[in-house]
């Protein structure tokens, strides 16, 4: 198997990103990749049913300590939301990050290939021109020669989102 060498810039890239994380983010994304799980689900439903079980009576020796309609288990539930919300979006923020850089050096590499492709292009012209072949008819050819602004994709672009 053939190994791009693109490959080593991409990883590097995630992990330096990963390296200069903050402490907060560290955490983030452990929390986030631990409480994404099927096991965190079926905890989660496993104390809920325990909650609604104690505060419903069904256990006898344990007395309701928040009896229905369980506001205590509401107020926590919605603090765990709240929490394992902003966990999601901090890590979510940063794989965006990470995202965007790895974005910038895909089109970065994609202009200086398009730079080269158009170059290679003009010497197999000068090659073929060589040899008596007449390429003044070919339209396609001509429309491939020309120079790309990245200006004006930018400013096509921006008219797009925008």
């Amino acid at each position: 198997m053939v190994k791009n060498p693109n490959q080593k810039i991409f990883q590097s890239i995630k992990a330096g990103a990963d390296f200069r994380r903050t402490r907060a983010e560290r955490i983030a994304d452990w929390m986030t990749s631990h409480f994404g799980s099927m096991t965190f689900l079926i905890l989660n439903v496993v104390f809920f049913i325990l909650w609604i079980v104690v505060n419903v009576g069904g256990v006898n020796g344990i007395s309701a300590f928040d009896p229905y309609p369980f506001n205590l288990l509401t107020m926590v539930v919605s603090l765990e939301a709240i929490i394992l919300a902003v966990f999601v979006l901090i890590s979510q923020n940063r794989t965006s990050k990470v995202d965007d850089l790895r974005e910038e050096t895909h089109l970065q590499l994609n202009l200086v290939s398009e730079r080269e492709v158009t170059k290679l292009i003009k010497m197999v012209i000068l090659l073929l021109e060589k040899q008596g072949v007449d390429l003044s008819q070919d339209p396609e050819l001509k429309k491939m020669l020309r120079p790309f602004s990245e200006s004006e994709i930018e400013r096509k672009m921006e008219k797009e989102i925008l």
